[in-house]
């Protein structure tokens, strides 16, 4: 070797043994996030980041300036796609040759944003009132391109609140009692392929349900008379008489989680008698369905009753859902069950992206321009993938989330959501999950396998 000292020499090394061999360090157009590059081709043949960045408002005075706002955004949502949570790993990314030329312009010459040029666009230029605005209706603009090539005849809305923890003396964070604590109350409406619609960041003390109409009506006008049939799903928190006039002046189906009281326990206690002779070694479900009117309700509304009777239990576990749908209790039951997809969606969303880590302190508007652009990297990283494993939830007691659910739960294969193919179960014990006989009794129906009918696609028939 002719410099044994290596780094002193700029140049290439070659080799005494084969002068035609040369080595030569080339660490900066090297890169372990190629896979950028397959999202970044997708992108650009829906014009995703692209018609973004066209709506934001540019919110910078000076004149140097080194990357559009559309090299921004996607410098943002492809940074969090490939797993850089934080805006600190920006200092590295901007020399990323990958990353170089999925921001475009000036980038693949020379390099990208720095944390702080990507600081100060998330948390100053997208904080605008214009921008903010802008970033609350992309997602459903970005969704509405990928059905147009492909156009869904129904669509699932399922709604749903989550915690995202706060540290410190954060503004707007509170305990949550129901969380068990300190957080913001995040609030999201995904589809049933597993777009996120649209989200709001809210104080971490207000209800489930705060805020629920300006979420879920934008979503709702988006889609009047573009889809077939329009449904929506949600937990017992959406159960209020000002939802249910809602869906129903829109001409939506919904199937919605009501919490149990003396009246509901009462016209479906011939349900609640433990079944006569030994006890069955597996899980027996009985539904039923009654005309039912609350005390705050303009009229008598559609109630299904689920109770399940599980090997070792005293107690009937027992569930109602008040619905405008007119299939068989059993079908609305499991039209409803396939809501606990939407829950892991937002742990997906969680744990892969990091949508929840607002580390800024003041609440507004930081944070919540935070919210809206991390759920950007969620449709955009969805829009090559519709299949998910998720797990199948099963109901507790009636005035419970199930998110309380702790027990262990067979895994469920969704496919794309489109009506191809069923769901399969995913058994771990063959014996233990073999279907039984169901025992038809007058009244009620009854049954021991899941509720894996036509519901089973995640799209109702």
């Amino acid at each position: 070797m002719a410099d044994l000292a290596g780094e002193a020499d700029g140049g290439a090394l070659r080799l005494d043994f084969d002068r035609r061999l040369m080595l030569q360090f080339r660490g900066s157009v090297i890169t372990s996030d190629g896979g950028l590059l397959a999202y970044r081709e997708l992108d650009e043949v829906l014009a995703l980041t692209t018609s973004g960045g066209e709506r934001l408002t540019e919110a910078r005075t000076g004149r140097n300036r080194r990357h559009l706002l559309a090299g921004l955004l996607r410098q943002s949502v492809f940074g969090r796609l490939a797993g850089y949570e934080d805006v600190n790993d920006a200092d590295r990314l901007c020399r990323d040759p990958a990353m170089r030329w999925v921001v475009g312009g000036q980038a693949p010459m020379g390099r990208a944003a720095s944390a702080s040029q990507i600081g100060r666009f998330e948390t100053e230029w997208l904080t605008h009132p214009a921008n903010f605005a802008a970033l609350a209706d992309l997602p459903g603009q970005w969704i509405d391109a990928v059905h147009q090539r492909r156009p869904p005849r129904t669509i699932v809305l399922d709604m749903d609140s989550s915690e995202s923890p706060t540290y410190g003396e954060q503004e707007g964070s509170a305990y949550n009692g129901h969380f068990g604590c300190t957080c913001y109350h995040p609030l999201f409406v995904f589809n049933q392929l597993g777009d996120l619609e649209r989200c709001a960041l809210r104080p971490g003390n207000v209800h489930s349900a705060n805020g629920w109409r300006d979420v879920l009506e934008p979503v709702v006008s988006r889609y009047r008379g573009r889809v077939k049939r329009l449904y929506f799903r949600g937990d017992a928190a959406f159960a209020m008489p000002e939802v249910y006039e809602f869906l129903e002046a829109e001409g939506m189906g919904y199937a919605i989680r009501l919490p149990a009281n003396r009246v509901l326990q009462d016209k479906s206690g011939h349900l609640l008698k433990r079944p006569v002779g030994r006890p069955p070694q597996e899980v027996r479900r009985y539904y039923s369905s009654f005309s039912y009117r609350a005390g705050s309700w303009n009229k008598p509304r559609r109630v299904v009753a689920k109770v399940e009777w599980h090997p070792g239990e005293l107690y009937p576990r027992v569930g109602f859902i008040v619905t405008n749908l007119a299939r068989p209790a059993e079908r609305v039951v499991a039209f409803y069950n396939h809501r606990g997809t939407c829950e892991q969606y937002i742990k997906e969303g969680k744990g892969a992206i990091k949508w929840t880590r607002l580390s800024c302190r003041s609440f507004a508007p930081a944070p919540r321009a935070g919210l809206q652009s991390r759920q950007l990297h969620a449709d955009a990283g969805d829009a090559e993938d519709r299949g998910a494993v998720v797990v199948d939830q099963p109901a507790r007691e009636a005035d419970q989330d199930r998110r309380q659910g702790r027990q262990s739960r067979s895994l469920r294969h969704v496919p794309d959501g489109r009506g191809r193919g069923a769901a399969a179960d995913v058994c771990g014990n063959l014996v233990a999950h073999r279907p039984a006989t169901g025992a038809a009794r007058s009244g009620m129906t009854a049954a021991v396998s899941d509720e894996t009918d036509d519901e089973g696609r995640g799209v109702p028939g």
